[in-house]
């Protein structure tokens, strides 16, 4: 690369460095109301700002070093996971780094070892990436493309998928297509040959730096065609053969890129004046499904297909196997059913009233054949595993890529993102919780595929509209662990939080274009983004509610919830009353004291402690309506506990204090009923409900090895099981985990 001079770099990295501390500024100050919703914007700007422009990449890493030394310097945790991501993100997608930069960004991540956590966990994996991408340059690139796209290579077997399931009780369905059509949109136009093309322009660039002629060797890959292939192949096996080495053997591997640089060049015909230059690669978007979330079962049903077909040449040879599977299970014609089609014409004949009139029974038996329509009955979901072992050991357990999918090696990884609110996220926990019952009685998934749950807060446009504005905090409400994670995560607030908002506003100004309308990148590469840096999970407490309902053939129903339970009797409201109402004496004062309003209910409940020795407690309340919370992910090791909020129904009673319980149980008394709601989500509202058990959701796998086991009462507490965890948990994946 020609140097340039020493103006215009200083140039491009002022420029670089007004737009990275205002970045930072986001984090260190409030936003003012106008422009929450544009917090992270500048984030995806500077990283556009480097990727329409590459000359500019190095100068951006030289930037974000610069104030990453700082930030570790003064002190000032919250600027480091942000400088983290940015820079590394910025590292994997550069086209070239010199050495020296790279040697010093390894020492300046190895620093931060020494800081407690999130900051050494964060620290210590980006310090390894940058290990392997200084030893081997462009490896990181590579390696991400292949597991994005499902690459078919022989050195490189692993599958990376993104799911996107958007709740519908959340998104107007007038504007589902085009939330559709924006995740979607990185995949218009693709082949094969393209993420092929741009790992190889990449890798050769980082490994060659200036040596390399970018324009040309790009031109070279487009006129080589599918001939190129043959050339992927053989970068992808020098990369990974050098890093099975230890990224020893420095200069044969930059032999080896040499000659493969040479062969390709070789290709172009026509000699090129132009002077040599590096051009960028983006990175190409992963692939992305969209799914309408209606069925429960369906985040389960698509990890089945994603680890049993993960390319699209698979994918079309397995339907077809499966078409051939089917046919051969199909019912067989009955000939012997009592229905008249059935029976035998001779014997038919015999019973009819008048003669066939001379008809021959082998005529009339070509016009009056009957067959039944082919059919098979649809497996259930818990026999659809089965099958599919037995169909995959038929094909000899091998995957798309020729790779056996029958060892315990998690070759798969399904990163699921969740669009909706606080109801969406109690949809994911008891889909979550589902799935995890499902593999501890047959591990399928779990051996093979690592799941990711990503969440993006959105809420209702539509619901901001509805007729209950009296209350304004309403839709916030519903975002109530959307706020939580980003109180933890103040980049997760900024990128995540804040542009969620943004989706639906897209989407509208999308759908409201007539005629065809170029692609919307912006979600995309927000999805992107999310799901390639976000990797420190936060953990929400799963509470487990056992409902049990009136009458003679009242049944127990077990639920999960993640954030709030609701309960209501109706018929019995809180009082309004006016001053009047309160003046001891008054004839209104005596009528709302001989009225009864509210329900006697009997609740126990044991109360939170760190010692976790309280025992349990009794009381009886007169109450109209119970709320119970779960305490919010925080970074400290705090306390997992339940806030229980009772609502007297005579305001001017002093209200009863919140309590802090780990199990509650609630039964009402005189024969009353009452209505329970979990996560502010109407579908999951039950009615003539006589009591309710709330306690902490129970790993499943703990209690199908309890159940197994012929001593579990023994067992209980005895050996290394008293210490082992048995809570479940629905781990959502943010940029820095809970801060401590």
């Amino acid at each position: 690369m020609a140097k340039t001079g020493g103006d215009v770099s200083s140039d491009i990295e002022s420029s670089l460095y007004q737009r990275v501390h205002a970045m930072l500024r986001e984090l260190d100050t409030q936003a003012q109301a106008g422009s929450v919703c544009n917090k992270g914007m500048l984030r995806w700007t500077l990283h556009k700002k480097v990727e329409n422009n590459p000359a500019t990449s190095i100068s951006l890493v030289r930037v974000l070093v610069k104030e990453l030394e700082k930030a570790d310097r003064i002190d000032c945790k919250i600027r480091i996971i942000p400088l983290l991501h940015t820079l590394t993100y910025a590292v994997i997608q550069s086209a070239y780094i010199p050495d020296d930069l790279c040697e010093r960004i390894y020492a300046c991540l190895k620093r931060l070892v020494t800081l407690p956590e999130p900051y050494c966990t964060v620290g210590l994996n980006y310090a390894k990436h940058i290990k392997i991408e200084h030893k081997i340059p462009g490896a990181l690139y590579q390696r991400r493309v292949i597991a994005e796209h499902s690459l078919k290579n022989e050195h490189y077997p692993f599958h990376e998928r993104v799911f996107v399931f958007a709740d519908p009780a959340v998104f107007p369905e007038t504007l589902l297509n085009a939330v559709r059509a924006d995740v979607e949109c990185g995949a218009l136009d693709w082949d094969t040959l393209t993420p092929q093309r741009r790992v190889l322009l990449h890798t050769l660039q980082a490994g060659l730096g200036r040596e390399c002629h970018g324009k040309r060797i790009s031109q070279a890959l487009e006129d080589l065609g599918e001939d190129m292939e043959k050339y992927f192949h053989a970068i992808v096996a020098t990369v990974e053969e050098r890093i099975m080495d230890g990224g020893s053997e420095s200069d044969q591997y930059n032999a080896r890129l040499h000659q493969l640089y040479d062969e390709i060049m070789c290709s172009i015909s026509t000699e090129q004046s132009c002077p040599a230059s590096l051009i960028g690669a983006p990175m190409p978007s992963p692939e992305v499904s969209f799914h309408v979330w209606t069925k429960e079962d369906e985040i389960w049903n698509e990890m089945i297909n994603f680890t049993l077909m993960p390319s699209s040449e698979h994918r079309n040879s397995l339907l077809e196997e499966a078409d051939t599977r089917r046919a051969s299970v199909i019912s067989t014609i009955s000939r012997d059913s009592g229905i008249e089609g059935d029976l035998p014409l001779n014997e038919f004949s015999l019973m009819m009233v008048e003669p066939s009139g001379g008809i021959d029974v082998q005529e009339q038996q070509k016009s009056l054949s009957f067959s039944r329509r082919p059919c098979v009955r649809w497996p259930k979901a818990g026999n659809r595993t089965t099958l599919m072992m037995e169909a995959i050991k038929e094909s000899g357990g091998t995957g798309g890529n020729g790779s056996s999918i029958l060892k315990d090696e998690k070759n798969f990884t399904a990163r699921v993102v969740v669009m909706g609110d606080d109801s969406t996220l109690g949809k994911l926990a008891k889909a979550y919780h589902n799935i995890r019952k499902k593999e501890m009685r047959n591990l399928f998934l779990t051996k093979r595929v690592n799941l990711e749950m990503y969440y993006i807060p959105v809420f209702s446009q539509s619901s901001a509209n509805s007729p209950s504005q009296e209350n304004p905090t309403a839709d916030v409400d519903r975002l109530t662990l959307g706020a939580s994670l980003g109180s933890v995560d103040p980049w997760y607030n900024s990128n995540i939080n804040n542009l969620g908002a943004m989706i639906l506003k897209l989407a509208e100004m999308h759908s409201s274009v007539v005629g065809s309308s170029e692609p919307n990148f912006f979600l995309l590469d927000i999805i992107s983004y999310y799901t390639r840096t976000a990797q420190q999970p936060v953990h929400i407490p799963i509470y487990s509610v056992k409902i049990s309902f009136s009458g003679l053939d009242s049944k127990v129903v077990e639920e999960v919830f993640v954030c709030q339970l609701d309960m209501d009797f109706p018929g019995f409201k809180p009082l309004r009353h006016t001053f009047k109402d309160t003046i001891r004496g008054s004839v209104r004062y005596k009528r709302n004291m001989q009225e009864d309003f509210g329900v006697v209910v009997a609740v126990n409940y044991r109360k939170a402690s760190v010692s976790n020795r309280e025992v349990d407690r009794g009381i009886t309340l007169n109450m109209c309506s119970v709320s119970i919370h779960t305490a919010p992910p925080t970074g400290n090791k705090s306390l997992e506990s339940l806030s229980v909020d009772f609502r007297d129904p005579n305001p001017t009673k002093a209200p009863m204090p919140t309590l802090r319980v780990t199990n509650i149980s609630i039964r009402a008394l005189e024969k009353k009923i009452f209505t329970v709601c979990l996560d502010k989500d109407s579908s999951r509202t039950f009615k003539n409900v006589q009591s309710i058990e709330v306690s902490p959701c129970t790993d499943p796998g703990y209690s199908v090895q309890k159940s197994k086991s012929k001593h579990s009462l023994m067992e209980d507490d005895s050996g290394l099981s008293k210490y082992l965890s048995k809570t479940f948990s629905l781990p959502i994946n943010t940029f820095s985990g809970a801060v401590q």
